[in-house]
Formats: C-alpha cells, structure tokens, sequence
C-alpha cells in the first residue's frame, strides 16, 4: 500500500540532548516519545552540563503537556503543532528478534518504530536519530531514519568566507587608499555584490593592490595594514585580514574557521596577549571531547592528569609564542607570570562556564564540537566590555553527534553573518610546515 502525507516521528533520546526545543519543529506531525527515552533521559536530571539542561528542561515540557491521556490519545503540542505520545516498551517484534535479540536501549527505540509502522501502513513512520548506526539498523528492516536537521546549515558550500576579491578596481581608488587617512567612503566604490559589515577586501587592479575592510559604523572603506601581536606576524591576506579582527575592540564577535596548521588558534591567543591591558582577564578555553567517545574517567591519574592531553595543544600555542623571544627579553617571562596571576586562564571549557565573563578576552577553542545552543550559552554570558572568540575546523568534528551542518560554529557563522559587530575568517593556506600542509591535502 503506498503511503499517504501522514507522518509519525518518533524520537530519540540523542536528538532531545541535542536541542530539548526539538519537538516543536515537526509542524503539524505527532511525535512518539518512547518509554526507553524518558528512562534515558533520567539518567542525565542531575548536572551542570548542556545535556543536563536538555533532559530537564524537556522533562519539564513534557510534564507540562503530559495529562492522563498522553499514553493513549496524546497531547497537544500547540494549537499549530501535533501530538506527542508516550509509548510503552512493547514484546520484540518476531521480525527483529533473530537479528537483534539484545534489550538494549538502540533496539527497544527500535522495535517501537518497527511496531509502529506496522500497526500504521498508512502512515509513514520515521525514525528520528543523531546516531548513525541507528539509523542503518532502522533502515536495514526498511524503516525511514533521519538525522535532526532542525538546527542545521542549509548550505555548508555556501558558508560566508569573511573575505573575498574585487577585481578591476579603479587605480585612483587603490592610490586613495594608500595616502592618510587611508579610506574611502564605501558609495564611491563599485562593487560585484553588496558589502556586509567588517568583510574583508582584497582590491586590486593588475598588478596594484591593497587589502581592505568595509567599516559599518561609518560606512567606509579601510586599509588594512600587516600587524605584529606579541611577536607574530601574519604570513598571508587570510591571516592579515584574522589579526586585525582579532585585534579590533569594535568588533566583539570573532570566528576563524581552517583546516589545522594555518594558525587559528596562535593568532588569537597572540591578539589576545597583545591586547591584554583593556581586559580583564584573558580566558582559552576548549571543549573536552574524548577519544573513541570514553569517559574521562577510563583515563589513569587524576583530573589535572586526565586534563593535560586536551589542554596540552593551547599551552604548544603558548610555548610558540615564548619561543620568539630572547631568553634576555622581559616579554619572556610576562606570559609566565599572567598564568601564575590568573589573569591568564587556560581550562577545558566546562570549568570556564559558571564564570563571570565581564571585560575578558574569551578564545573558544575547536569550537565545531561544540552544540549551537552551547555556542549561545557561552554568548549570552558575555558581559560588558568582553571580546569573544570562536576558532575551529568546520569539516574535523570530533563529537559523535555533530557534523558539519550540525555543529555550532557552522550555525553561529551562518547566523551572525550581517551584524556590525561579528566578523568571519576562513583560513584557507596552511603555515605549519610545507610537510604539514601536503598531509592536510593528500592523506
């Protein structure tokens, strides 16, 4: 029988960890919670985290909707949206039980689905899930799976560079921007599409060019000049165009996006050291992530121990730093001393959370692993006076439920793109060793 435009959606605990706002994202289509869901999400109530936010914060929702009746004719969601059901754990079905005799959580989601369109050949049921190997078992017994897609970017080839090149630009232009006050109102430039604000320009005519951006505020072009920060200079036209939004206080929201090697966390961490007399305090921060999906806690030694592998990558960045000064330099012990002061901090990103982010220059290191609502917590703290900075690879997700449309970064660029404060870089060339960059393309 050929099914008609009714759907079931059932979801899985992951997709609710994910985005506890994910059932109001189905437009006029029920929702089945299975009863191992709930079980699921009672295991993460307590704690501090994102994903402890998500289970309460649905929880909460779901006992707000939840009446007598929401096990058998369910629960309206609102006026506009469907129904959500609870359903009980049901026998495996005689058609699974050879391939997946187990009572794992995976496979009694599964069975539920499995029952459902059974009971349902009108309708199409689909099996909602961030897990991929869950979606290749439903899809294996010929049920429809999907990922939730309902935070993605629609277009990763299209995502905003920061930067691009304006060819044929007149010489008088070029000549203007090299004489004081080295700008120009943006109205007397023609360009090939519209500017957004802080985007970088490469502007050349021939031979002749000059690096540029469009200032919002006051609506002008601006040279761009290579700058030095605490002893790093920019290697090419990406990094330039990095260094001078890292460095610039107008701008409070930054992104630098590339693949390893072209040196998005060294030139933040030098910005941010540069900059450090009209801050606070000087926060790095990462996410833990770790390998094969673990726990912490099957690592040897204690916190600080199980810590340093992932910490160790930001403290290379600053023995990189150090390392371009004479050992008679006072600039040599400076970064030493701001750690032993804390006013620099270097932490994985869970300890830097609950702090007070007033008059800081926050970097966010391997931001892609990161949720788009862990992008916006972290935002939404930021106090007065306080200078963001997210730096990432889009395509080198390490969490086993994001990817590249699904990440945070990838969301907080597409998102951003417009405002007057926020800039983008993609770094594009790799600056670590001619070796490093064959690797990074060949392997």
């Amino acid at each position: 029988m050929e099914k008609g435009n009714e759907k079931i959606f059932i979801i899985d605990t992951n997709v609710i960890l994910h985005d506890s706002s994910c059932i109001t994202k189905f437009k006029q289509y029920d929702i089945i919670i299975p009863i191992t869901v709930l079980e699921e999400l009672d295991k993460f109530k307590k704690g501090h985290d994102t994903l402890n936010y998500h289970a309460r914060e649905f929880l909460r929702k779901l006992d707000s909707l939840s009446g007598d009746k929401i096990f058998e004719v369910g629960a309206k969601i609102s006026p506009e949206l469907g129904k959500i059901f609870i359903r009980l754990d049901q026998k495996l079905h005689s058609d699974l039980q050879f391939n997946f005799a187990s009572a794992s959580s995976d496979h009694r989601i599964l069975n539920t689905a499995y029952c459902l369109s059974k009971e349902n050949p009108e309708k199409l049921v689909v099996l909602v899930t961030k897990d991929v190997n869950l979606r290749m078992k439903a899809k294996a017994i010929g049920l429809m799976a999907r990922d939730y897609t309902g935070d993605h970017v629609k277009d990763i080839s299209k995502i905003y560079a920061g930067y691009r090149l304006e060819e044929n630009v007149s010489q008088e232009i070029i000549n203007v921007l090299y004489q004081r006050p080295y700008e120009i109102e943006a109205s007397q430039v023609n360009f090939t599409k519209e500017l957004l604000p802080n985007e970088f320009l490469i502007m050349r005519n021939g031979k002749q060019s000059v690096l540029a951006r469009y200032d919002p505020f006051k609506m002008k072009i601006r040279r761009v000049d290579k700058i030095f920060a605490h002893g790093i200079a920019p290697r090419n036209a990406e990094q330039t165009f990095a260094l001078s939004a890292l460095m610039n206080s107008q701008i409070q929201l930054v992104t630098v996006t590339g693949k390893a090697g072209t040196g998005k966390t060294l030139l933040a961490l030098a910005a941010a050291l540069e900059n450090k007399k009209n801050y606070r305090q000087l926060y790095m921060a990462r996410p833990v992530v770790p390998l094969s999906n673990k726990d912490m806690g099957f690592l040897p030694g204690d916190v600080e121990e199980k810590l340093d592998p992932y910490m160790q990558p930001l403290f290379d960045n600053l023995g990189v730093i150090r390392n371009k000064y004479l050992e008679s330099s006072s600039k040599l012990p400076e970064t030493k001393n701001l750690l032993e002061q804390e006013n620099l901090i270097i932490a994985p990103l869970a300890y830097i959370r609950g702090r007070s982010l007033v008059n800081i220059y926050f970097i966010v290191d391997e931001a892609q692993n990161l949720t788009p609502h862990e992008v916006k917590t972290i935002i939404t703290r930021a106090g007065e006076g306080t200078k963001l900075v997210f730096t990432g690879d889009i395509f080198q997700i390490d969490h086993p439920y994001l990817d590249t449309y699904s990440n945070g970064l990838s969301y907080l660029i597409e998102k951003m793109q417009g405002q007057k404060i926020y800039t983008h870089i993609n770094l594009e060339k790799g600056e670590r060793s001619l070796l490093a960059d064959i690797a990074s393309e060949l392997l």
